[in-house]
């Protein structure tokens, strides 16, 4: 049924970066003014082959990296679906396709390929931009993949581009000051002589940050009069009331509309209730608590999301496909997405176990709402559940708590 569908081409080499130049000019603009702060430390010595890592929270972070870096030549790893309808020039500028949260060995092929012909190999390892200005979940797999490597590993962490553009809403909010922070996890000298335990310490640590922190120790007033619109994708459950998918916010407001409780968001960037107590002055606080009460749910084995969904595939990077209604279960055992297509009766099964999180995003191309993204090594579906009584953000913590909650049982046998 979809086997008709030509496959997107993982196995062609990446190319060699061209436009470089052009990267560069196109991304000064951008860096002029957000007035970009750059510091490099201990980088001398270090030069192509080397693996770059970097932090995800908006597209800024291309820009900040295209000029930090220059003018080496990067291929970058790339979602698929950032390759719709222009896979020409992003194969073209080093592209390299990959679909999320899949363990997928033509990926390793292809570093290593990019490496071997002394270029710069560009991963954002987070998959996707952060939810609310911290850490997302980086993988172990990535500490052994640099260590099979065996070239130097940078990191690119960069600072401000959340508070210029949250995920949950990415107007730009003209933040000036934005800093970009360039130094080694695996220094030159140190290629083939740390353990995969030693490099994942390394990267964990290289990879701790907190926008919001960052915001209020550099007193940068964010006054942009919509600046809390948004956030309740993230924030979906009140600590109030402790209801879920009643949140709601307008212009400087995040409010529940089940109880009415409301908070202001400040220029400085945190929640301040309107009346009585603020339970949560600093967001990612907020969303930990959630992720708490997500993981409470998956120990008690209560876990379970179900309903209709509207569904779309991309096979390839040309166009996607609607496939019409489906309906989605996500629960203790993992994601299963059934429906019909042409007739025909299709199943997704993507098992808790098999992945570390899922790719979501808020209001996706304005079409349908908010999106869950599953991914198999050939092919990708969107869904699009149905109704208020869902968060997708509660899929991300869900999916990413299953995982830990497994593995946990495993270690412990």
């Amino acid at each position: 049924m979809f086997d008709k569908y030509p496959r997107y081409n993982m196995m062609k080499n990446p190319n060699r970066p061209k436009l470089r130049f052009l990267s560069y000019l196109l991304a000064l603009p951008d860096v002029k003014k957000h007035k970009l702060k750059v510091t490099k430390t201990n980088m001398k010595g270090i030069k192509p082959p080397y693996i770059l890592l970097a932090n995800h929270n908006a597209f800024l972070d291309i820009n900040v990296m295209s000029y930090v870096t220059f003018p080496q030549l990067l291929n970058y790893v790339i979602a698929i679906d950032g390759f719709i309808g222009r896979e020409k020039l992003l194969r073209h500028i080093g592209g390299v396709c990959k679909r999320k949260f899949t363990t997928d060995a033509y990926l390793v092929r292809q570093i290593k390929y990019c490496l071997d012909h002394k270029r710069v190999m560009a991963i954002f390892p987070e998959a996707r931009y952060s939810l609310c200005g911290t850490t997302a979940i980086i993988p172990s797999s990535l500490s052994r993949l640099c260590t099979y490597m065996k070239v130097p590993v940078v990191m690119l962490r960069m600072h401000g581009h959340h508070i210029n553009s949250p995920f949950w809403n990415l107007t730009d909010r003209k933040v000036k000051g934005v800093e970009a922070e360039l130094f080694p996890i695996i220094a030159k000298d140190e290629v083939g002589t740390l353990s995969a335990e030693e490099v994942n310490n390394r990267i964990q640590e290289a990879f701790k940050y907190d926008e919001y922190t960052w915001q209020k120790e550099r007193n940068i007033q964010v006054t942009y009069e919509g600046r809390a619109e948004g956030l309740h994708k993230v924030l979906y459950k009140c600590p109030h009331c402790g209801k879920e998918y009643r949140m709601n916010s307008k212009g400087i407001f995040l409010y529940c509309e089940e109880c009415g409780k409301k908070w202001e968001y400040t220029t400085l960037g945190e929640l301040k209730a309107t009346e009585g107590e603020t339970e949560f002055s600093h967001i990612p606080d907020w969303y930990e608590w959630e992720r708490d009460e997500v993981k409470k749910e998956v120990e008690a084995g209560t876990y379970k999301f179900e309903g209709e969904v509207h569904v779309s595939m991309l096979p390839n990077c040309k166009k996607f496909i609607p496939i019409s209604n489906g309906y989605l279960v996500h629960d203790m055992n993992g994601f299963k997405l059934t429906g019909k297509f042409e007739g025909e009766k299709y199943e997704v099964v993507i098992p808790a176990t098999s992945t570390y999180g899922v790719h979501i995003e808020y209001e996706y191309l304005g079409k349908y709402g908010d999106c869950v993204d599953l991914n198999t090594l050939d092919n990708t579906y969107y869904t699009y559940p149905h109704g208020r009584d869902f968060a997708v953000t509660k899929f991300s913590l869900a999916a990413e708590e299953l995982f830990k909650y497994y593995q946990k049982k495993r270690e412990a046998k």
